[in-house]
């Protein structure tokens, strides 16, 4: 069985998606931080890392793409994973004795039609959806529920009180996979290889950025998302987190080349199938 480090307890979206990526059940070891995830696998060779980078309504998660590029270890996949949340609390108790809710202030943001329904109620801020659910369970919360995904409640036996309460239903996050090479190259075995992922920066002068973007369109290079950041230390300076799309793997070998001489740096974090997308 594949063990797979993840951000958060167990029940929570990032474990669900490694099951549907792999399609089988996973060994979860749990992580506090994303940081974590990294530290483990650095001291566990063989374990499987997946982290959240992007979702459809909160938008990327600056932190990991620093994450990625500190660390060497390479992108073997993406999963992009339907986000539907419910509201659980202890067994007996009904929506109406709630008066707290805790999650993840992303889940939180997620659902505030459905908490605009819940008047006075208190909202509380944790680290974690399945963590949330974890410690209503745990510590017999009985006026407390959780929002977490339906795993979590089941896990750790609350009842449901409102499935879906997720203001859009068009909520996805995309998450990576990411191991040591020799996994990834496991992992990858029959593979099709037709997306990856870069980070490069440019001169600080006029018309770079344009000049690489161009030479990715004469190659007929299709670029999925482009996320700048701040270089730190360097005031308005940007690096540039690049997702490509190909379907000749010969021209794309020859874009990556023919912009080194336009970057300052030129970082590929990994070259992997174009990911498959849960149902909605």
């Amino acid at each position: 069985m594949k063990r797979v480090a993840i951000q958060g307890g167990l029940g929570a979206y990032h474990g669900i998606a490694a099951e549907n990526f792999f399609g089988e059940e996973v060994e979860i070891v749990p992580c506090i931080t994303f940081r974590d995830i990294f530290t483990t696998i650095k001291k566990e060779p063989n374990t499987i890392g997946i982290i959240a980078i992007e979702n459809t309504i909160a938008g990327s998660l600056l932190g990991n793409y620093d994450l990625l590029k500190e660390n060497k270890l390479p992108i073997a996949g993406e999963y992009k994973q339907r986000i539907s949340h419910c509201l659980a609390a202890l067994p007996g108790q009904t929506i109406h004795d709630i008066k707290e809710v805790e999650s993840h202030p992303i889940a939180l943001m997620q659902c505030t039609e459905f908490l605009d329904t819940l008047p006075g109620v208190r909202i509380i801020e944790h680290e974690d959806t399945a963590l949330a659910a974890k410690d209503v369970a745990e510590k017999h919360l009985s006026t407390t529920a959780a929002i977490c995904s339906t795993k979590a409640a089941e896990i750790y036996g609350l009842n449901i009180l409102a499935r879906g309460i997720e203001t859009n239903k068009h909520n996805f996050t995309r998450f990576l996979i990411i191991a040591n090479p020799w996994v990834v190259d496991e992992l990858q075995k029959g593979e099709v290889l037709n997306k990856s992922s870069i980070v490069f920066t440019t001169p600080h002068s006029e018309g770079s950025l344009s000049k690489v973007l161009s030479v990715f369109s004469f190659y007929g290079i299709n670029l999925t998302k482009i996320q700048s950041l701040p270089i730190i230390g360097r005031e308005w300076e940007y690096q540039f987190y690049v997702d490509l799309t190909f379907s000749d793997l010969t021209r794309y070998k020859q874009s990556l080349q023919a912009i080194r001489p336009l970057t300052s740096e030129l970082k590929l974090l990994g070259e992997y199938p174009n990911g498959k997308q849960s149902e909605l």
